[in-house]
């Protein structure tokens, strides 16, 4: 079993030290769903949910969480984020939500990629809760991490 590296050798928590790695081009795509009845769906199609535009919201609520990962999860380290894009989109159960996170630096951005998608996708939820009482978050996941030497 892989040791974790967020505790010391007496199992407390720790932030990891980076200072000793390299910068590397640090990438991260996750995605999220959540579903909602046909009828939420033609509400936010028609752009005729009460509190306004939910797609651009959400988008942009996204875009403002991965910025803030490192004030929201407590051992996450603060980075410069170089791209940030969140992308929703209507499926006929619900709206899809995806995030691609990318830096130059000595540590992953899977943590911002996910609280982009999980951040954006509670706003669907805030948004719709008044016409929708029956909507479920799920399917958030890491899809893909990558890191690459830069020159």
């Amino acid at each position: 079993m892989k040791k974790l590296t967020h505790t010391d050798e007496q199992g407390k928590a720790k932030m990891v030290d980076v200072s000793g790695k390299t910068n590397q081009l640090r990438y991260a795509v996750a995605s999220g769903m959540i579903s909602m009845s046909a009828q939420t769906l033609s509400l936010i199609t028609n752009n005729q949910i009460k509190k306004g535009d939910v797609l651009t919201v959400a988008k942009i609520a996204g875009i403002q969480a991965a910025k803030k990962t490192s004030n929201l999860i407590p051992l996450c380290h603060p980075l410069i984020l170089d791209k940030i894009d969140v992308t929703l989109h209507l499926t006929d159960k619900g709206v899809v939500a995806q995030s691609e996170i990318r830096c130059i630096g000595r540590t992953g951005v899977e943590m911002e990629a996910l609280t982009a998608v999980s951040t954006a996708l509670l706003t669907v939820y805030d948004m719709c809760k008044a016409v929708d009482k029956k909507m479920r978050i799920g399917e958030i996941k890491l899809v893909r991490k990558v890191k690459q030497d830069v020159e």
